[in-house]
């Protein structure tokens, strides 16, 4: 007789970082649907600083809390502050990645609709394979190459296509906004992947949105005049952008990285345009035009392509397996052009 299994037992451990990730894309959906509902309530910057400062309450909260428990059980605790190059790493990001990608997506949602503005926002993984081409020695192999041209024209043609409503338009302002925040999402995942190593994520990700909420404080004054002018919904809202998208999200995001790897997680946010597109045609009545759907549909093969997502076989490894078949001497297949023991879904 087979005893008898408790329920956390039941759920596999490797299933909690992917939980973790869906939470993480549907959170970050209706943001993109909520920074667009508030654009004419506040501006980029003030409202990238109450959606911090709605964020950083509660984050202390737990912080706090989490603490104190661990004192109470007698577990050993880490400093709240880590020192050197983790803390360095971590204001890097939080800089990058809370406050100048937030401001910079605020910005372009108002020149773009929520959905085109989500497709340009996940050209963010293969930025991240284009640095690690450059700068971690593994090269531009043939289907990163393929990816990037893909999510280039993909690209041009969301600029190209426009808005299928009055409201939700799209110029080239926008576009460049909406580029500029997909390289700061990058350099987020990349800076952060790096600080998780020696901090761990609710840590990195309190400590990340104080350093947002700091870089942010230029705006307060703005915002505290626009809080003043604004109905109660839009109030609800932000403070909604702050604790959901922002303290819950980032901190499942970064329990999710600390136990992945970074492209890997990058290519898990490739679903949130399509949530954003269905949210944003339900909430707000706007969507691209067919011409930015097909742009949209080909960044996001781009982005599959450059992360290896799509399998891409190449006609010399099917002759080397079909001779290795017929012959007695072994023929090895031609190189793939990705070092060995690759994982799919990297560089």
């Amino acid at each position: 007789m087979s005893p008898r299994r408790s329920p956390t037992s039941l759920v596999p451990a490797a299933s909690l970082p992917a939980l973790a990730a869906i939470v993480t894309v549907v959170l970050w959906a209706s943001a993109f649907v909520g920074i667009r509902a508030l654009g004419d309530t506040f501006s980029p910057g003030s409202m990238a600083f109450l959606r911090l400062l709605s964020a950083v309450v509660p984050l202390t909260v737990i912080v706090m809390g989490v603490r104190l428990r661990r004192r109470g059980a007698d577990a050993p605790t880490r400093p709240v502050l880590p020192r050197g190059r983790p803390l360095v790493l971590v204001i890097a990001y939080g800089v990058a990645w809370f406050a100048g990608y937030t401001v910079l997506l605020n910005w372009a949602e108002q020149h773009l609709d929520a959905g085109t503005a989500a497709l340009l926002v996940n050209l963010a993984p293969v930025l991240v394979a284009v640095y690690a081409g450059l700068f971690l020695g593994e090269g531009f192999p043939r289907h990163l190459v393929i990816g990037m041209t893909t999510a280039f024209a993909g690209v041009v043609l969301i600029a190209l296509g426009g808005s299928a409503t009055a409201d939700a338009h799209a110029n080239w302002l926008g576009i460049v906004l909406g580029v500029a925040a997909a390289v700061l999402y990058a350099t987020g995942v990349l800076i952060q992947k790096s600080a998780l190593r020696t901090v761990d994520a609710l840590a990195a990700t309190w400590l990340g949105s104080v350093a947002g909420l700091v870089a942010t404080m230029p705006f307060a004054p703005t915002a505290l005049a626009e809080l003043a002018g604004a109905d109660p919904s839009a109030i609800w809202a932000v403070i909604y952008l702050g604790v959901g998208p922002t303290a819950i999200a980032f901190s499942t995001w970064a329990y999710a990285l600390a136990r992945t790897d970074a492209s890997a997680m990058a290519a898990t946010t490739l679903v949130v345009p399509a949530i954003v597109i269905v949210l944003s045609w339900m909430l707000l009545g706007e969507l691209p035009t067919g011409v930015g759907i097909v742009g949209g549909v080909l960044c996001i093969v781009g982005v599959a392509i450059a992360r290896r997502l799509l399998p891409m076989r190449r006609r010399g490894a099917r002759s080397a397996r079909s001779l290795d078949a017929s012959s007695p001497a072994a023929t090895p297949p031609e190189s793939t052009g990705t070092p060995a023991g690759t994982p799919a879904g990297t560089p």
